[in-house]
């Protein structure tokens, strides 16, 4: 018994230690951005030269900025609006459409995260070529729309999961239609994990590089106006004081959008009725509710 515990605990202090080290390898970049948006010098190097913030007031009045800022906010609601809608739908089909196509599209909806972006963007460029609209805001919406889609599938489908049955079920006995049941009894219970899934949606098109790269017109969004940006040492410092807003920005909105999610999750456990007793199995394999 000693050695079996003096293993696992040898082994808890590796996974630690690996896990340890994960984040020190995955996160320490991203700090450094911050550190260095501060140091009075247009070089990313050690020692630091000293404290400014001169460099996040070189982001006011600047004109291209303020252009790229404005196509990305426009892009990102736009897309954030089009993936939650489909999501929305897209997910309740899944769980309550109980037929095979609904389930395919489902998982074809899912299907752009595991495909990479270079070749989501490659392809969505031969088709909006041959729509004949080529590369534009319009072209990066129905990009950012496919890229944030699998994120509003998994956030609603594991909302409208959370919800009791029986809700569903009790407003259909009372002669409420599919319809008037989706919109009025299944769509407020999941309003904290849509407005959820539209912030995630909404950052996930906010960020996104690679697909925008290959749409993009005349009109860059913010990323694609940070990474040219790249090719001038001088706006370096300027670019770390961009992304330092962009990553506190980002955070908060993540932050917030995880909250919700959760007490969405809280509140779909509490909305089950409390006189209903342990479920009994019918006849096809359900779970029926009897109150006690």
């Amino acid at each position: 018994m000693n050695t079996a515990r003096l293993d696992a605990k040898q082994g808890g202090g590796w996974l630690g230690a690996y896990v340890l080290a994960y984040l020190v390898f995955l996160y320490l970049p991203i700090l450094l951005i911050p550190l260095f948006s501060f140091n009075n010098s247009i070089q990313a190097a050690f020692p630091l030269q000293g404290f400014t913030l001169e460099w996040y007031g070189t982001l006011y009045g600047n004109s291209a900025l303020s252009g790229a800022l404005a196509t990305s906010l426009v892009i990102g609601a736009i897309a954030a609006t089009g993936a939650t809608l489909c999501g929305i739908t897209v997910s309740y089909m899944d769980l309550y459409g109980r037929s095979p196509l609904a389930a395919t599209i489902s998982a074809i909806a899912r299907l752009p995260i595991l495909i990479p972006g270079v070749i989501v963007g490659i392809s969505l460029l031969i088709l909006v070529n041959l729509a004949g609209f080529g590369p534009s805001r319009i072209a990066i919406v129905l990009g950012h729309v496919l890229v944030a889609l699998p994120t509003t599938v998994v956030v609603m489908r594991s909302r409208f999961a959370a919800i009791p049955k029986t809700i569903r079920e009790a407003a259909l006995d009372l002669g409420a239609s599919d319809w008037t049941t989706f919109r009025r009894v299944m769509l407020p219970l999941s309003l904290p994990a849509i407005i959820s899934a539209f912030m995630l949606a909404f950052l996930t098109s906010f960020d996104e590089f690679i697909v925008a790269f290959f749409l993009a017109g005349t009109e860059p969004t913010l990323p694609l106006y940070i990474w040219s940006q790249l090719r001038f040492p001088k706006s370096l410092p300027t670019v770390m004081a961009l992304g330092t807003a962009i990553l506190a920005v980002s955070f908060v909105i993540a932050a917030l959008a995880e909250i919700l999610r959760h007490r969405g999750l809280a509140a779909a456990q509490r909305s089950a009725p409390a006189s209903l007793s342990k479920p009994e199995e019918t006849e096809r394999g359900e779970l029926q509710w009897h109150s006690t």
